[in-house]
């Protein structure tokens, strides 16, 4: 098997459409109204899937979290530490929601993280100085 890439379950897909393309610039596949929409961001597929279109298609009901949640990250690396601070101070100016402010952590890595709109944790950082 090879991975693909990954989706994520959401409960407003335009919003969550706009905050992944036109905030984190990830690469949009197709039209934002479908039952699920695939996004590209630099050859990892990522894939929307409206709650309810889902468990229609499965027949089933599904728990989800509410606010934001440390089920999984997304995470993003960026050329060094100062990217990390830039684009985390850039994406505040667009008023992404802070979870930790960049962090130089023991293993090396300058890390922060925020949420997007639905709460799911994306880390951006990197390892090279």
């Amino acid at each position: 098997m090879k991975l693909d890439g990954f989706g994520i379950m959401v409960k407003d897909m335009a919003v969550m459409v706009r905050f992944y393309r036109d905030v984190l610039g990830f690469e949009i596949k197709e039209d934002e109204d479908t039952t699920n929409v695939y996004l590209e961001k630099d050859g990892t597929l990522f894939l929307l899937y409206r709650r309810s279109d889902f468990e229609k298609m499965t027949h089933r009901g599904f728990n989800y979290a509410d606010g934001i949640n440390g089920h999984y990250e997304i995470a993003l690396s960026v050329e060094n530490f100062a990217a990390v601070d830039d684009m985390y101070n850039n994406l505040l100016t667009k008023g992404v929601v802070p979870v930790m402010s960049p962090t130089t952590e023991p293993w090396g890595q300058r890390t922060c993280y925020i949420a997007d709109p639905e709460g799911n944790l994306l880390e951006i950082g990197s390892f090279i100085k």
